[in-house]
């Protein structure tokens, strides 16, 4: 089996589901950028109605409707009045756990990609703890806003084949 090496651009311009332009968009909205600040501002799960609350000018119902769609879109997931996960925000244990720095703590992230994107997507260095999936050796790297620091040298992320039933690619370092 042949492994194909493929930078990060090469990877989001694949877009093999076709939905990166309409998930992009979504990302910008005030909604979804509420409960992304939710995640950061604290280790989640975050309540449904905490987010309702956090636009009074809006209608309670097309506040659930947005959610709702969000969910559908894979961006966030709902489960019994929470958002447990928020792209690339996870309220429940993962591999990758990442260090936000400036007494923020730690997060769960959903993925190899995600623990990777963090930086970027909120301008700051942060750390990133897993494990290499193949031989288990513990690995502890940094990320920047322009991308994995000189301790990265020598990790791959391994992008898998999505399974039917998955809702996620890029799972491992």
């Amino acid at each position: 089996m042949a492994v194909e090496i493929r930078t990060a651009a090469e990877l989001i311009a694949l877009d093999v589901e076709g939905r990166g332009p309409a998930r992009r968009a979504a990302r910008e909205t005030a909604l979804l950028q509420r409960v992304l600040r939710a995640f950061v501002d604290r280790a989640g799960p975050v309540r449904v109605d905490e987010i309702v609350s956090a636009f009074p000018g809006q209608a309670p119902d097309s506040v659930l409707e947005g959610l709702a769609r969000l969910d559908e879109e894979d961006l966030v997931r709902i489960d019994a009045g929470r958002i447990d996960l928020a792209y690339p925000f996870s309220a429940s244990r993962t591999p990758f756990v990442i260090d936000l720095g400036e007494g923020l703590g730690q997060r769960f992230v959903c993925c190899a990609i995600d623990a990777l994107g963090i930086a970027p997507m909120l301008g700051r260095r942060v750390h990133v703890w897993s494990w290499c999936h193949h031989c288990a050796v513990p690995m502890e790297l940094s990320v920047d806003p322009s991308g994995p620091g000189p301790d990265a040298e020598g990790v791959m992320v391994w992008v898998g084949k999505r399974a039917e039933d998955e809702r996620r690619a890029c799972d491992t370092l």
